[in-house]
């Protein structure tokens, strides 16, 4: 499973930012997706998951900024980051689970000036 991702980039405190992430071909039997985040320095961490119950969970760190929502249709994801802190810069990382196997897409930056 190939994933595509999109949004990120540079902005200041305070801000938002919208990322997307979805197979490139039409995939079935997704259970779980998502991102995850490594900060330099940092470990590998959960940011936001959404399983396709609609069940969703967050890193304790971003809850009440952060919001993600799932377009089942086409197991695209979607992580609304609103009041960014300088602490959520990190390479953000797009998830799918399918099978019993994650798949990974390519890092997106998300660099967050003070």
């Amino acid at each position: 499973v190939q994933l595509q991702a999109s949004g990120g980039g540079l902005v200041q405190a305070g801000g938002s930012l919208r990322l997307s992430c979805g197979p490139s071909e039409t995939t079935f039997g997704v259970s779980a997706i998502g991102w995850y985040r490594q900060a330099p320095g940092k470990q590998h961490e959960l940011v936001a998951r959404v399983l396709t119950s609609g069940t969703t969970n967050y890193a304790d760190a971003v809850k009440g900024r952060f919001t993600i929502s799932r377009d089942n249709a086409k197991n695209t994801a979607y992580l609304q980051m609103n009041s960014l802190k300088p602490e959520d810069t990190a390479v953000y990382y797009c998830s799918l689970v399918k099978g019993g196997t994650n798949y990974w897409g390519q890092g997106t930056l998300v660099t967050v000036s003070s």
